[in-house]
């Protein structure tokens, strides 16, 4: 074990023993080198680390926070998309469909430079201003859990113009969307994982050093098969685990047919 693997293994038992408690902070850098006669670099490995494990974040002006460890959700996500009379539409989440959730500050909706992964899907140069929602929730009582954001097309925003107020009426955008004629929408999932950005640090209060879990919708027009709108989730890698229940193929069914020799 590297020396700043022995730092971060002390640390971590420190946290998890309540020695250093969720929204306190690590002892100084200098503390730490002095204590563990370590230099710099070792103490900065072995935060690193915890980073990563989604136990501490660094925050300006505070030090090193140590984080409240929250339960890992498992998903199972599946393909079925639902339709609830209040609410509209409801896409397989990080939850049950009637688990509350919270809303954390006001939702943004705003104009704003069309990000690298925005533009791909809608199919627009990096850049383009682009109507963009804002959301930050998480099941009740819980920290700030993902980061929504909704980009919507030129298009959508030229027939739909609902799709920009703060309310957008009863069933979302996405009914206004469809009644506008682009109606079925079609959507394609995409999953992956990837390293936060600084908005997403600072939204999910998390540490540059823990990936996030990005699922990117992608919403067709059964009108003109463009695509209307995009909406990108980023959850900390931490808090979720992804589950799928894996079915037998005719192929694979049991008993098997012993092989001829």
């Amino acid at each position: 074990m590297s020396r700043y693997e022995e730092v971060a293994r002390v640390l971590r038992e420190r946290i998890e023993n309540g020695e250093y408690q969720a929204g306190g902070t690590l002892p100084r850098y200098e503390e730490l080198t002095q204590e563990f006669s370590a230099g710099r670099g070792v103490i900065a490995g072995a935060i690193a680390v915890l980073e990563r494990e989604g136990l501490v974040r660094p925050v300006k002006r505070r030090g090193i926070v140590v984080l409240e460890r929250l339960e890992r959700r498992r998903i199972q996500r599946g393909h079925l998309i639902m339709r609830d009379p209040q609410r509209g539409y409801v896409f397989p989440a990080a939850t049950h469909p009637g688990e509350p959730w919270d809303v954390h500050g006001r939702p943004v909706r705003e104009y704003v430079p069309a990000s690298d992964r925005a533009a791909e899907l809608l199919g627009v140069p990096p850049g383009t201003p682009t109507l963009r929602r804002r959301r930050i929730t998480s099941p009740a009582g819980e920290p700030p859990f993902q980061l929504v954001d909704t980009w919507l097309s030129a298009e959508a925003v030229r027939d739909a113009p609902r799709v920009g107020d703060a309310s957008t009426g009863p069933g979302g955008y996405l009914d206004r969307l469809e009644e506008a004629g682009h109606g079925p929408i079609h959507w394609t999932e995409y999953t992956r994982t990837r390293m936060p950005n600084r908005d997403e640090c600072a939204a999910l209060e998390i540490s540059p050093e823990m990936p996030v879990l990005e699922t990117a919708i992608v919403g067709t027009s059964a009108q003109t098969s463009n695509v209307l709108e995009v909406t990108v989730r980023a959850i900390p890698a931490d808090r979720v685990e992804l589950v799928t229940e894996l079915r037998r193929a005719d192929s694979a069914s049991w008993p098997t047919e012993p092989v001829q020799p």
